[in-house]
């Protein structure tokens, strides 16, 4: 049983990760439109080298787990702010879908702030 939960704990910090590094890494390849979309939103443009920062470097650190427990809740906070910003809307089933995927993530997110990144991480070999 300890090499499931190993294993699968390697694998949740792989999934949650997956999507934070393929958009950080996207937002850069298309950086004046998401930067422009942003701004549409009502959020300051300037902030997209902070998103992609934490979207790319924060999804490695999890993948690795790397000061898990911090980058793990700064994603979930990153979620819920996120989704709140640019999918609520209650009259679009499809972006409250989103909406829902966001509070998900964030919620695996707080899984690992509550139990860490497991035996197969960074935490776990300087600990």
């Amino acid at each position: 049983m300890n090499a499931l939960k190993d294993v699968s704990q390697v694998l949740a910090r792989l999934f949650l990760a997956l999507i934070f590094i393929v958009s950080g890494y996207g937002k850069i390849g298309g950086y004046a439109g998401t930067q422009a979309y942003m701004e549409a939103m009502g959020v300051p443009g300037m902030l997209l080298p902070l998103v992609i920062a934490l979207e790319l470097l924060g999804g490695i650190a999890i993948v690795l787990g790397w000061q898990t427990r911090i980058v793990a809740f700064l994603l979930a906070g990153f979620s819920l702010v996120s989704g709140l910003l640019f999918h609520f809307n209650p009259d679009d089933q499809i972006q409250m879908i989103m909406l829902m995927k966001n509070i998900a993530i964030a919620g695996g997110f707080l899984l690992l702030v509550a139990h860490g990144a497991g035996r197969y991480s960074l935490d776990q070999r300087s600990a």
